[in-house]
């Protein structure tokens, strides 16, 4: 186009209908068991929730889970749960979603954001040893798009500060790290259950664990801060009925036909992330040794779970910026999304002084990426029109 920036416009869109960029896969069977405990005695706070945290427990191959009404909630228990107050520091990354960095200020500590890898796009462990201070309690690290951080350097790290390590997996269900699952190898291990991830109970999230004190912890913190448990009572029992609040906790409790739909879902992951490795595939392929295109790059030894599938673009070979590539692909009815702004970049963030420059590599990023749609409800012919659309507009785009 020899450098002439033109608007593109899709005259006829390569598709008819919308594609999400990602969605639920709800099946009768994940119906039914929403019905069955429906039609049942226990709507909340009844058996399936134990069975829930039961069958994540043993799929990640830990000894303890607990669930939680979401995700953030799950994190801020974990928070609790690893003791952060006032005063401390916990180290994670900004290329998350604001809740990994919420938990910690929720319970009065504050967030140290350390920059990413530019090629996983996870958190470098060398910045997280560099920010270390006698304040810091914890390291928040982040499974960005599935795939596995350095667990054992990160590790290493924590061991060698005495620090506790919180792996915010929330993309990562699935996800494997040198042979283990994700959800057996941090102090603890956040899952969420929002609909756009691997499995869904609406609303919904779990901390993993293998420490049975952290496990008593959460499922207090999770109910208020109270507790019926015989062996934890401060002052006499007084009969059957007795209960203890002992500390301030929330109510933060899932239920039961969640964890009933969670069930059902947990059955089907290791197809779910066997179809989104295969549609990976598929992009890999179109994408490799492309012009206009940085695909993700994995690390040996692991094996992502691919919750999303992120390109950066390389503008400095294109008549456009992000945005216009993006609006570009929403209007040939792609629907992209970008994941994330950089938490420290949040109008919040800023106000409470958290300043831009600090994480140079994850802000670069941020400028450059869009996430494309991937989940299994899709098909081949949606990864094929997606292939299309991006390369039709970056070629339209092109400076050569």
């Amino acid at each position: 186009m020899d450098n002439v920036k033109t608007k593109y416009r899709a005259e006829q869109p390569i598709r008819d209908s919308y594609l999400a960029y990602g969605r639920q896969w709800i099946d009768e069977e994940d119906i039914q068991a929403v019905v069955d405990v429906l039609k049942g005695d226990f709507l909340t706070t009844g058996p399936t929730i134990n069975k829930f945290e039961h069958a994540v427990a043993n799929y990640v191959g830990a000894k303890y889970a607990v669930a939680f009404s979401n995700g953030t909630a799950a994190l801020h228990g974990a928070c609790f749960a690893a003791g952060i107050e006032e005063g401390d520091e916990v180290i994670t990354t900004p290329m998350t979603f604001a809740a990994s960095a919420n938990c910690v200020l929720y319970m009065g500590g504050t967030p140290v954001f350390a920059d990413i890898d530019n090629k996983t796009y996870n958190i470098n462990p060398e910045n997280i040893e560099k920010l270390i201070t006698e304040k810091t309690k914890a390291i928040i690290p982040v499974d960005f798009t599935g795939q596995p951080v350095e667990l054992d350097t990160i590790l290493n790290i924590a061991k060698k500060h005495n620090l506790v390590v919180i792996e915010d997996a929330a993309h990562a269900l699935g996800a494997t790290y040198r042979g283990r699952k994700i959800g057996s190898i941090a102090d603890m291990t956040m899952f969420s259950f929002h609909p756009v991830k691997h499995i869904t109970t609406g609303e919904g999230g779990i901390i993993t664990t293998n420490s049975k004190n952290y496990y008593d912890k959460l499922l207090q913190f999770r109910s208020h801060g109270i507790t019926r448990n015989q062996g934890q009572l401060i002052n006499k029992n007084e009969g059957p009925w007795y209960y203890e609040m002992q500390f301030l906790g929330f109510n933060y409790r899932m239920t039961d036909f969640q964890a009933a739909l969670g069930i059902s879902q947990l059955k089907k992951n290791d197809k779910f992330v066997e179809i989104r490795t295969k549609y990976v595939d598929l992009y890999n392929k179109a994408f490799e040794q492309h012009k206009f295109i940085d695909p993700p790059h994995l690390i040996t030894d692991s094996n992502s779970s691919w919750h999303l599938y992120v390109i950066r673009l390389k503008l400095d070979k294109l008549n456009a910026d992000r945005k216009e590539i993006y609006e570009a692909l929403i209007s040939e009815n792609i629907g992209v999304n970008v994941h994330y702004i950089p938490v420290h970049l949040l109008p919040y963030y800023s106000d409470i002084g958290y300043q831009k420059g600090i994480c140079p590599n994850a802000e670069k990023l941020y400028e450059e990426i869009i996430t494309l749609p991937l989940y299994p409800a899709m098909n081949q012919k949606d990864i094929e029109d997606v292939i299309e659309a991006v390369n039709k507009i970056l070629i339209f785009y092109s400076k050569n």
